[in-house]
């Protein structure tokens, strides 16, 4: 089985487009993490209860943020996926963000997307274009999420499509260069 984390991402930066890979469906408490080593989904950990993930969650292959990792990534679908989901998203934005452990900071980003596929979310093309208080209620998800881990999350800010995609480019940019040594 191919590692899916090096799939091409086929970022296409004149529609803010590229593939992601989902890890957790929308509405589960059971977190859930690719193993490249064994080709398979592990259980990565519990939400509290009542709590849940709030879209569907994954990674942007043949990417790597601040933290080491694949790019995070959120998407809008008009209904849950399943691990394992490889699907073709449209950017909407990012929210930037800092995590903090133990004392260490790091960046932790989280793009948003919506499925290309998708009927209900067709007409949106960037994260301020969301109804109501979403991209609030995701930031705060987040908060929460972290402290119940031990962690703080802190948003640095909230920008558009084009900032999506050009963080796109620079994990790929980041993991080109881990793989040849530099």
């Amino acid at each position: 089985m191919p590692d899916l984390t090096r799939l091409p991402h086929r970022l296409d930066p004149a529609k803010q487009s590229c593939r992601a890979i989902i890890e957790t469906p929308k509405g589960r408490r059971s977190k859930f993490d690719y193993d490249p080593e064994s080709g398979l989904f592990e259980l990565g950990g519990l939400l509290a209860e009542g709590m849940t993930f709030p879209l569907d969650f994954g990674f942007v292959p043949s990417t790597l943020g601040g933290d080491g990792d694949p790019l995070d990534v959120l998407v809008l679908t008009d209904e849950p996926t399943f691990p394992g989901c490889l699907l073709t998203v449209r950017l909407l934005g990012v929210i930037e963000a800092e995590q903090t452990e133990e004392g260490k900071t790091e960046r932790n980003d989280r793009l948003l997307a919506v499925a290309e596929s998708s009927f209900l979310y067709e007409k949106v093309r960037d994260v301020e274009e969301l109804p109501g208080r979403v991209v609030e209620q995701l930031q705060q998800f987040f908060v929460n999420y972290n402290a119940a881990k031990g962690k703080q999350f802190k948003v640095l800010a909230v920008r558009g499509p084009q900032r999506a995609a050009e963080l796109v480019q620079e994990g790929s940019e980041v993991l080109r260069r881990q793989q040849a040594g530099q």
